[in-house]
C-alpha cells in the first residue's frame, strides 16, 4: 500500500503580510490568493520494521530513526519531523513505522509558499493513511500550529489555507480566527489573467523568516509607515476581489502596482536594488504592475502584461538572468489517495 498527496503552491495577489501577527491580531488582515499548477508531493509507504525513514529523492537525502515516539527537529527534514511528532503526540500515541518521501516543484525561498504547502502535503498523507477525522479548516489550522508553534518558524497564516482549500480565495484574519471565502471567478476572467500574468524566477531565493521578523518588529514598535502600508494592503485585497469578481481584469496591473509600492514600506528588506531594477525594466517594457511573491527579498516575481506585452517584458527580463515559468491556475487544493502499489 502506498499513500500519496499533492498540495498546490500559490500566488499572493493582494494583501500579503496582513496575515502576520501582531498586525492581524491588532487590526485584522485580508488577503487574496490563488493556487497554481505547481505542487508539493508526499508519498508514505507503511513498513513493519519499526523505523521512520525520511527521504528527499530529488536531493539524495535520507535520515532514519528507530522506534521513535519523537524525533529531533534538526537538519533538512525539520518540517517532516514536526508533522511526525505532532501526529504521534496528538493522534497515535505510539511510534509509527513508515518511509516518507517528498519533493516540491519550486525551490525553498521561492515566495510561492513552499514550506507551508509541503507541511499541508505531508499532513494530508497522514490523514489519508490513518483516516484522521480532519476537515479542511482542521488540516490548515494544524499545519499552521506545527510550523509556527511547534517548530517556531516565523510566518503568516495564508499559505496553509491556500494549499488546503485551493482556487481563488479571499481570506480574512481576525485575531486567531481565519475565514476562507472561495471566489466564484468566471473562467474567462481567469483565462485572461492567466494569459497576462507573467511569472518570473529571479534566480535568487530569500529567507522569509528574517523579513517577517523585521515586519513584526515594526508593528511592535508602532512604526507608522509600516502599519499604514499594511492598512493600504488590506484595501488592495478588497480592490483585487472586486476586479476579479466583476471582470475588471485590465485594472489588475494598477492594483498590483499600488500594493507593491506599499509592500516595500512594510520592511526595508522586502526589496533591494536588483529587484527594483527588474521591476522598473518590466514596466518600461509594457507591464502595468507587478510584485514579488511572498515576503520579498528574492524568489519569484510576477507582472501584469496587457495585450501581447508579455513578450517584450520577457525579453527585458532576460538581461537579469532567471527565467519565466509557465503555469495555470488550479481550482483544487490538497488531494490525497491510496494506491495498491
Amino acid at each position: 500500500m502506498i499513500i500519496r498527496s499533492k498540495a498546490p503552491l500559490r500566488l499572493g495577489l493582494a494583501g500579503g503580510g496582513t496575515d502576520v501577527s501582531p498586525y492581524s491580531d491588532l487590526y485584522g488582515g485580508a488577503i487574496l490568493n490563488a493556487t497554481i499548477s505547481m505542487y508539493a508531493y508526499t508519498t508514505i509507504e507503511p513498513t513493519d520494521d519499526g523505523r521512520v525513514e525520511f527521504l528527499a529523492p530529488d536531493k539524495g537525502l535520507r535520515e532514519v530513526y528507530d522506534n521513535a515516539m519523537e524525533v529531533d527537529t534538526d537538519g533538512y527534514f525539520i518540517l517532516h519531523k514536526g508533522v511526525y511528532n505532532r501526529i504521534v503526540r496528538q493522534f497515535t500515541h505510539k511510534p509509527l513505522s513508515l518511509r516518507i518521501a517528498s519533493f516540491v516543484d519550486a525551490p525553498a525561498g521561492s515566495g510561492l509558499g513552499t514550506s507551508s504547502t509541503l507541511v499541508v502535503s505531508i499532513l494530508g498523507a497522514y490523514v489519508e493513511w490513518l483516516k484522521l477525522p480532519l476537515g479542511e479548516y482542521d488540516i490548515a489550522r494544524l499545519a499552521y500550529e506545527i510550523e509556527r508553534i511547534d517548530l517556531g518558524l516565523a510566518g503568516g497564516k495564508q499559505d496553509q489555507y491556500a494549499a488546503t482549500f485551493g482556487g481563488f480565495n479571499f481570506m480574512e484574519f481576525i485575531g486567531d480566527n481565519v475565514i476562507v471565502n472561495p471566489l466564484r471567478v468566471r473562467q474567462s476572467y481567469i483565462d485572461e489573467l492567466n494569459h497576462n500574468l507573467l511569472l518570473y524566477w529571479t534566480d535568487t531565493s530569500h529567507v522569509s523568516a528574517d523579513i517577517i521578523k523585521e515586519q513584526q518588529q515594526n508593528v511592535k514598535n508602532k512604526k507608522s509607515t509600516s502599519i499604514e502600508s499594511m492598512h493600504r494592503l488590506k484595501e488592495q485585497a478588497q480592490q483585487m476581489k472586486e476586479a476579479l469578481l466583476k471582470g475588471y481584469v485590465a485594472n489588475i496591473g494598477e492594483i498590483l502596482n499600488f500594493g507593491w509600492q506599499h509592500k516595500k514600506q512594510m520592511a526595508q528588506s522586502v526589496s533591494n536594488a536588483r529587484i527594483d531594477a527588474i521591476y522598473d525594466a518590466a514596466l518600461q517594457a509594457g507591464a502595468t504592475g507587478g510584485k514579488i511573491s511572498g515576503a520579498g527579498g528574492g524568489g519569484f516575481m510576477f507582472f501584469y502584461c496587457p495585450g501581447l506585452t508579455r513578450f517584450a517584458v520577457r525579453e527585458a527580463l532576460s538581461a537579469f538572468g532567471g527565467e519565466t515559468k509557465r503555469y495555470d491556475f488550479t481550482p483544487d487544493g490538497l488531494r490525497t489517495w491510496t494506491s495498491a502499489s
